[in-house]
């Protein structure tokens, strides 16, 4: 069969890994979900997720034609509310004024010094 990135395929799990799962789409083909496509929230445990022997349906995310090697994802087709829910406000949001920053620290500067100074000639007693 003649894959392409973005498809959707089906593929059994063949073997799971702390890395990520292994898939069989075809004779020739093969695919890896690797850990970070599982789901979009931390994966402690794939096998939370898929068993050996399981159909799932996966995204294929890149591909490797000369090698018949696909790079798979889960959460690409099972996207968690935290990803999918829409914003509520579209327009972009303004920046506050900013009221410090480098021009604010140079106008103070002056005094601080000066300010430095005298608590230093207090403390040795010296001008």
């Amino acid at each position: 069969m003649n894959y392409r990135t973005g498809q959707v395929v089906e593929g059994k799990i063949t073997g799971i890994q702390p890395y990520g799962a292994f898939v069989f789409l075809d004779h020739n083909t093969s695919g890896l979900i690797h850990i970070s496509e599982i789901s979009d929230g931390y994966v402690r445990d794939i096998t939370d997720y898929v068993q050996v022997g399981e159909t799932v349906e996966v995204k294929i995310i890149d591909y490797d034609a000369k090698m018949h090697q696909a790079k798979l994802s889960l959460k690409a087709l099972h996207r968690t509310y935290a990803r999918t829910r829409k914003k509520q406000n579209t327009g972009k949001a303004a920046l506050p004024t900013m009221k410090i920053g480098f021009q604010s620290i140079a106008a103070e500067m002056d005094n601080w010094i000066r300010d430095a100074e005298k608590t230093i000639i207090k403390d040795t007693g010296t001008e």
